[in-house]
């Protein structure tokens, strides 16, 4: 198996599977765009982009703006290497990495997304060493658990996933959930897996692991990543909702245009811009009254987006008075203020502030335009 744990390893096997390709393929079009970490003390705000092409479509014009292409494909960890389709812009697969691993001849280029139940197809396993096929899934809620027994927070929501697990099915919900492990040796995978309820991917299928690692461009664990009976994406944010919604009454967790900041959701302000809307919290209703207020903007933002068969560029939430919102209001040097309109680019460490003593939705809408249009200024965070 092959370990990389240099850039310019990357970029050279890159390079050497895009020769293999186009030894083999005419659809020479489909060239992927490598952007490197040069600076690892300076991540995400210092690195190059190399085109592999000199014809690479709209991305060209986007070599420079380094930090759109960093929150435009959510990348969260470094080194991180995604292939793209040149002529539409569209994510054909994020965890490049483990393609160049996995296929270093190129034979299974473009790479693009497969259906779930033709990644997943196989058997699995219970922990009492019962087998059973994967069409066992089909008309079911899956949570797809990417876990493993040396990660402390694996092993923490483990404990409540179980919990949540066992709530669902008595509802009658048709819910099953996968674990893919990502354990160390299969006498790790045993232990761990002997505390589920659940069905696994069998640790010895390595291929169908990575496979689903692929599929869904997993980055870290623990993740859980929630699908609808057609085996769409409903969430990739299970971890979050399962902590954040103990008693299940929301499953199966379809996306909210607006969040309320919590300690448990907080990591997402690390995956793009994110406008916050600080209100005072302890004014009853305040909260609720922000959200009522920015939704109407978050949904046409959304719709926008996903007609385009994108990610919406923005998260939207809405943060009250606790310890957790201090910390970010002391972070990144914003004021007192509440309500208080802000949008936060912790990837590059910007900050956009609205100077208003009253908040409309219209002066929202237009905040979200101009920024989006790139007309705002940003503040040093």
């Amino acid at each position: 198996m092959m370990h990389i744990t240099k850039v310019k390893d990357i970029i050279t096997k890159t390079e050497e599977i895009i020769t293999k390709i186009e030894e083999i393929t005419t659809k020479t079009e489909e060239i992927p765009q490598t952007c490197t970490e040069e600076h690892p003390e300076n991540t995400r705000s210092s690195f190059s982009c190399k085109q592999q092409k000199p014809d690479a479509g709209p991305f060209a014009r986007w070599a420079v703006v380094q930090l759109k292409l960093w929150n435009k494909y959510r990348v969260s960890n470094v080194p991180s290497l995604i292939f793209i389709d040149a002529t539409t812009g569209k994510v054909v697969c994020r965890n490049g990495l483990l393609v160049i691993r996995d296929d270093p001849e190129g034979l299974e280029f473009p790479w693009g997304p497969k259906p779930f139940s033709e990644v997943v197809a196989g058997p699995l396993l219970r922990n009492n060493g019962q087998t059973l096929d994967s069409s066992a899934l089909e008309g079911s809620h899956v949570g797809v658990y990417f876990s493993a027994h040396w990660c402390p927070p694996c092993r923490s929501l483990t404990r409540v996933l179980v919990e949540s697990y066992q709530k669902i099915k008595e509802v009658g919900q048709k819910f099953e959930i996968l674990f893919v492990s990502a354990d160390r040796s299969e006498d790790s995978f045993k232990q761990y897996f002997s505390e589920m309820p659940w069905v696994a991917v069998p640790y010895a299928d390595e291929a169908r692991r990575s496979r689903l690692n692929r599929l869904y461009g997993i980055q870290g664990i623990p993740t859980l990543i929630v699908l609808d009976p057609k085996g769409e994406v409903i969430t990739r944010q299970g971890r979050v909702e399962v902590l954040n919604d103990v008693e299940c009454r929301e499953f199966p967790w379809h996306p909210k245009p607006v969040l309320e900041l919590t300690d448990s959701n907080a990591v997402q302000l690390n995956e793009g811009p994110c406008l916050v809307l600080f209100v005072d919290s302890e004014d009853d209703g305040e909260s609720e009254a922000a959200k009522q207020l920015i939704q109407p903007i978050a949904e046409k933002i959304i719709a926008k987006y996903k007609a385009k068969e994108e990610e919406a560029p923005l998260l939207f939430f809405v943060a009250g008075e606790d310890d957790m919102t201090d910390s970010l209001r002391d972070y990144t040097n914003l004021p007192e203020a509440a309500p208080l309109l802000t949008i936060l680019d912790m990837s590059a460490r910007a900050k956009y502030v609205m100077d208003v003593e009253e908040i409309t939705p219209e002066i929202v809408e237009a905040f979200v335009s101009d920024f989006l249009a790139d007309k705002l200024k940003p503040e040093p965070i």
